[in-house]
């Protein structure tokens, strides 16, 4: 599967979906992001049952400020409408591999649980 584009229009409903949904924070000026970008679209065509998005920062400003990206390239990962992994830095093949690797071994009901306590334990409604 080819990369998405991801905009305000598109992201509730690409991360809510179920499965695992892996967003890259870039911009065209960011030599680090056009050096992550052949690592992160080869790995798009690895795992054809994970979506690969890219946000251009400087084209969607409203999401990269409700998401706090400061630095680029920003890998963040979802896997069933959760945020599971939120770190700036480009990384190697086998390291984003290796994080695939274990966010696909992730007990989700246990994370949904850990979830849930974590808003009680705040305060928060559940979602």
């Amino acid at each position: 599967m080819a990369t998405l584009e991801i905009t305000k229009d598109n992201f509730k409903e690409t991360v809510t979906k179920g499965g695992i949904v892996v967003l890259d924070w870039w911009a065209t000026w960011c030599g680090p992001c056009r050096a992550f970008a052949p690592v992160y679209e080869s790995s798009s065509e690895t795992h054809k049952d994970i979506v690969f998005g890219k946000i251009d920062v400087d084209a969607q400003p409203e999401l990269s400020s409700a998401f706090e990206v400061r630095s680029m390239p920003t890998l963040m990962v979802f896997r069933d409408g959760i945020l599971l992994f939120d770190q700036p830095g480009a990384l190697p093949k086998t390291a984003l591999e290796d994080l695939l690797r274990q966010v696909r071994a992730l007990n989700m009901e246990d994370v949904k649980r850990e979830v849930e306590a974590q808003r009680a334990a705040k305060g928060a409604p559940e979602a």
